[in-house]
């Protein structure tokens, strides 16, 4: 699993958000707490614990999560997402991330490409893209793109 980090221009659709995030950080120190973040998330998912998995999610109901064509608003709704997709230990298998790009937008903003793939039964795996935003001490993911790869 490689990481990039990456400085970057932010495109002028981005720099409305990143001009509104608060932060310190910069630089590969970012890259390793987002990275952090995620290894996290697969920890808490492996361990069938869902809640925890959305700990680092935005808890607003601007949060937006986009997959299959569709676009959910909101923690909550993100949440009883999952659990219905996901409704037993058994659905949801052992996930990894893999190929993790993270590319700083700006002050306290981050986007993160990467795959991510669950082993189980029936394998599934796929792309996804996060918005991450610094707030206070912590990076929160405020925009979740995630699609599955073609059967």
């Amino acid at each position: 699993m490689g990481e990039k980090f990456v400085q970057s221009t932010l495109p002028v659709g981005l720099l409305v958000l990143a001009a509104g995030c608060a932060g310190t950080q910069r630089g590969p120190a970012s890259g390793s707490q987002i990275r952090l973040v995620l290894e996290r998330q697969a920890e808490a998912w492996n361990a069938g614990n869902i809640e925890a998995f959305m700990e680092p999610y935005w808890r607003s109901p601007q949060l937006t999560f986009s997959s299959g064509g569709k676009v959910t608003r909101g923690w909550q709704a993100t949440l009883d997402s999952y659990r219905k997709r996901y409704p037993t230990r058994e659905a949801m298998g052992h996930l990894t991330f893999g190929d993790l790009e993270i590319t700083e937008l700006g002050r306290g903003a981050a986007l993160v490409l990467g795959r991510w793939h669950l082993q189980r039964e029936e394998p599934v795996g796929g792309a996804f893209s996060l918005v991450l935003r610094r707030e206070d001490s912590r990076w929160v993911i405020v925009h979740d793109h995630t699609s599955r790869d073609a059967p």
